[in-house]
């Protein structure tokens, strides 16, 4: 952002008034809740009486000293400039502190309430939700409730949107099960990238790069409005070999030898949205890529934490985050500043989320375990089946859902229907398990 004005004496001004807020130039100005952009700053805060810069002139003020806080990355943009990161945002420190303490040990309290069965269960509902989501970013035409039921009952997808959604969620439990043991390569993008885009895309668009003449750009899809021109194939293939060594972490920052892990993931997540290397699928495999990094680093609680479920409220910032981070002079802390919120907002819904989840348990499990008898397995079909009249369960799904035996999950619906809280229907082949009157009754 360029400004023609002159440059401010900042010899006669020790702090700026802004929003109510008083900040010295030299150190408070950085105390802001966010990592300002021009657009906020000149359109929604007000400056205070006392203040005697313009607004364009602050703005100097606050690059000037971004600029002096700033490091280089590897990150080459397509003008042949690097994008760097200003080392400051506000609580940055504390809140990565706060990650490096509890992934040590337990998850802000995940280790002291579940045992192992549980966690599966948590990791196998954030996947989930993180391929519902992360497909719904990229055009995935489906409710939430559709799209889980179709995982759930394990059937298979039907369109476009429902093959996006169970690409994304196996991809993501392959990167659990495998592909976090293994460093990147050329090879490992093609595979990761293929199986994002199974029975999606074209046989001659599998496997290989987009090429110029496909014009591929990123825009709004209601305005129009371009967001971001993707650079020369040629610059992609260039580039990509960089990409895969600061993945690999053989090489950093050029004047910082430690970026934490977190951080680095959201560059990774960046690298792959700037270039965009495939017709198809790029916003996908970059968040895939981010948590491969990060599970590679045993950052293994974020398995748990469904990202693209708080990003889908706000894809317009989304965008806005890339778009800020190219824009403005090559600065990646707004992407950074972005995603660092939208983690911060989701570990927050997965703390209330498992405070919901205990807070019920404690209540009607009592009741359900000792007065008929039934174990936490048949609870929690129980619970699932009150949600809605028109769920059901099959052997295979509540034998997959709970990881026991055919015999165990044989023995446990055939209670559940010896004491009239199921209803069997075959239809063809299979055996469906409906819920009665008697479970809402007994959640009452």
């Amino acid at each position: 952002m360029i400004f023609e004005l002159e440059k401010p004496n900042l010899n006669k001004i020790s702090s700026v008034s802004l929003d109510g807020q008083t900040y010295l130039l030299n150190k408070d100005i950085f105390t802001f809740k966010e990592y300002l952009y021009w657009d906020k700053l000149k359109y929604q805060f007000k400056l205070g009486e006392n203040t005697k810069l313009k607004k364009e002139e602050l703005w100097l003020v606050l690059k000037n000293l971004r600029e002096q806080k700033s490091s280089v990355t590897p990150i080459l943009a397509k003008e042949n400039k690097y994008f760097k990161i200003c080392q400051i945002l506000p609580h940055l420190d504390e809140f990565l502190h706060k990650i490096d303490m509890n992934m040590g040990g337990t998850f802000f309290g995940l280790n002291q309430k579940v045992d192992e069965k549980q966690k599966y269960k948590f990791f196998n509902r954030g996947i989930m939700e993180e391929a519902i989501a992360s497909a719904q970013l990229e055009g995935a035409n489906t409710t939430y409730k559709v799209a889980k039921e179709f995982l759930r009952t394990g059937r298979k997808p039907l369109n476009y949107s429902e093959h996006m959604i169970l690409n994304t969620f196996n991809s993501m439990k392959a990167i659990e099960s495998n592909f976090k043991n293994r460093e990147l390569d050329l090879n490992m993008i093609f595979e990761l990238h293929e199986m994002i885009t199974k029975n999606t895309l074209k046989k001659d668009e599998i496997n290989k790069f987009r090429k110029d003449e496909d014009e591929i750009v990123v825009q709004n899809a209601i305005t129009g409005v371009i967001y971001h021109v993707p650079p020369k194939v040629d610059f992609v293939k260039d580039q990509i070999s960089a990409f895969i060594k600061f993945a690999n972490d053989i090489i950093d920052i050029t004047n910082e030898g430690f970026i934490h892990p977190i951080i680095k993931a959201i560059m990774l997540h960046f690298w792959i949205g700037y270039l965009h290397p495939f017709v198809d699928g790029n916003g996908r495999l970059a968040r895939i890529i981010f948590y491969w990094y990060l599970l590679k680093h045993n950052y293994w609680a974020f398995a748990y934490l469904p990202i693209s479920t708080v990003i889908r409220r706000s894809p317009s910032q989304y965008s806005m985050a890339y778009v800020y981070s190219e824009q403005d002079d090559y600065d990646l802390t707004y992407f950074i500043d972005y995603n660092i919120k939208k983690i911060q907002l989701c570990i927050k819904d997965f703390e209330e989320y498992l405070d919901k989840k205990f807070q019920e348990n404690s209540q009607s499990n009592m009741q359900l375990q000792f007065e008929f008898n039934l174990n936490e397995r048949q609870i929690n079909l129980l619970k699932y089946l009150n949600s809605d009249k028109n769920n059901f369960t099959r052997l295979k799904i509540y034998m997959a859902i709970n990881i026991i035996s055919k015999v165990t999950a044989i023995k446990d619906l055939k209670e559940l229907e010896q004491k009239s809280f199921l209803i069997s229907k075959k239809i063809g082949r299979n055996v469906y398990y409906y819920g009665t009157e008697k479970i809402e009754k007994a959640f009452v």
